[in-house]
């Protein structure tokens, strides 16, 4: 080898090494790497597990047993507690199990009660005993909505604030992968084990959530809970509206998802009715392609949010959900067009994945620690409020103005909360610089 080519050969291995080196020192490499991801994505994935089990899943079981339509629409009643669990929350905020702390005993607890309930379900038969099954169902989903009450607290006191996006983000997908295990997978296992094995067989998943509880360190033992559950209930709100923009922060939680809620509520009415797609087609693109747009999305949101922080990733994220909405215009005015669906659901769900991730950082960057579970129940409860009231007239808006002018109406209908995002510039910005406490 001439002296020439050994001199190449340092400066290649010399700056290959310098490569690899700043991979290693990378913020977002050093963020997606450590164990509080690997908790993240475990915790995500027991988070989302119990939900289509208690929703479409039954609902499947149930329409193969040969159950009557109204006794199905009766059993949607299981989901309750998942809007009621404000409820509860400071209970779980006041007291601390003997075992692993405040959040990961609770959060243990729960799982392990899941996993029993779960089991439990296949050994009642919906044709002969339809109300003890129910009451089963509706005990899994009291003790899912608890797991998520102090999931999402746990989340909120363990992430510093530089790994809240993607923190979010691994979480995500957790719960969507969950989600396709307790949906797709488990309505095809029924079809070749049937749906006691099946139910008993997911059941089992639970423990993967289990790991994440063990493996994942309990949040600071400095943050003191409530000490009366008297302060556990009235606290949360005297610390959140001692804030000078409580109200206005109230107003931008409740309408800055509310344009593409607004769309996503007849998004496979449209796309059936609206320009003739076949069930096929929706199930594909719009289901299929978009779940898998929206982990990207969430993914892709939380590495720019290391960089951008919470107020620029609220606000063209934002911008991004809204401009999407247009996309659906263009589709209902050109009709019937396969590249121009796919460009509209994968630019909705990939923003609308983005725009969740820095929404979320967003309300846990509000929790005072003390009170997380109870706050996090709360506010997002109110984000939830907006898509709530409002889906319901989307079918009215449609009759009179037609598909394209619907989609251009819930454009303009995200732009309160754009505005509100500018407006509470000051307060986002303190947020991201300090964290709260």
């Amino acid at each position: 080898m001439t002296g020439w080519d050994c001199e190449s050969a340092v400066n290649h291995s010399g700056v290959k090494r310098g490569v690899l080196e700043k991979l290693r020192n990378s913020p977002y490499l050093q963020a997606f790497t450590n164990r509080r991801m690997a908790v993240m994505i475990l915790l995500g994935f027991g988070s989302g597990l119990p939900l289509p089990l208690t929703a479409g899943t039954l609902q499947a079981w149930l329409t193969v047993a040969g159950i009557d339509i109204k006794t199905i629409g009766i059993f949607s009643l299981v989901g309750v507690p998942y809007t009621l669990k404000f409820f509860w929350s400071p209970f779980m905020d006041r007291f601390v199990p003997p075992w692993l702390g405040r959040r990961r005993g609770w959060i243990v607890s729960m799982q392990f009660l899941l996993l029993l309930g779960i089991a439990a379900m296949p050994l009642t038969s919906p044709g002969s005993m339809p109300l003890v099954l129910a009451f089963i169902a509706m005990g899994v989903a009291f003790f899912s909505a608890s797991q998520d009450i102090v999931i999402d607290a746990y989340r909120t006191d363990v992430l510093p604030e530089s790994e809240r996006g993607i923190g979010v983000a691994v979480f995500i997908f957790g719960y969507r992968i969950a989600m396709l295990v307790g949906g797709a997978l488990a309505l095809i296992m029924s079809d070749h084990i049937g749906w006691q094995k099946t139910y008993i067989f997911m059941a089992l998943f639970m423990i993967f959530g289990m790991v994440g509880a063990f493996v994942g360190r309990e949040p600071d033992h400095h943050i003191v809970p409530p000490r009366t559950m008297q302060e556990a209930v009235w606290g949360p709100l005297k610390d959140f509206f001692s804030r000078k923009a409580a109200v206005v922060i109230i107003l931008f939680i409740i309408l800055y998802k509310l344009g593409d809620a607004y769309a996503g509520a007849l998004s496979t009415a449209f796309l059936i009715r609206g320009v003739n797609f076949t069930p096929t087609d929706v199930g594909t693109i719009n289901k299929g392609m978009g779940l898998i747009a929206t982990i990207v999305g969430a993914l892709f949101g939380g590495t720019l949010m290391v960089k951008m922080g919470l107020f620029r990733s609220l606000w063209y994220f934002g911008i991004l959900q809204m401009v999407s909405n247009l996309s659906f215009m263009v589709l209902a005015i050109i009709g019937k067009s396969y590249p121009a669906m796919i460009v509209a659901v994968a630019f909705e769900n990939l923003s609308g994945g983005m725009g969740s991730t820095a929404f979320v950082a967003f309300v846990m960057a509000l929790c005072n620690k003390r009170f997380s579970a109870t706050q996090f129940a709360l506010l997002s409860s109110l984000a939830v409020l907006g898509r709530v009231v409002i889906s319901p007239t989307s079918g009215y808006i449609v009759t009179y103005v037609g598909w394209a002018n619907f989609f251009l109406f819930t454009t303009l209908a995200a732009l309160p909360g754009l505005f509100l995002v500018l407006y509470l510039k000051g307060e986002i910005t303190a947020l991201d610089s300090r964290g709260t406490t």
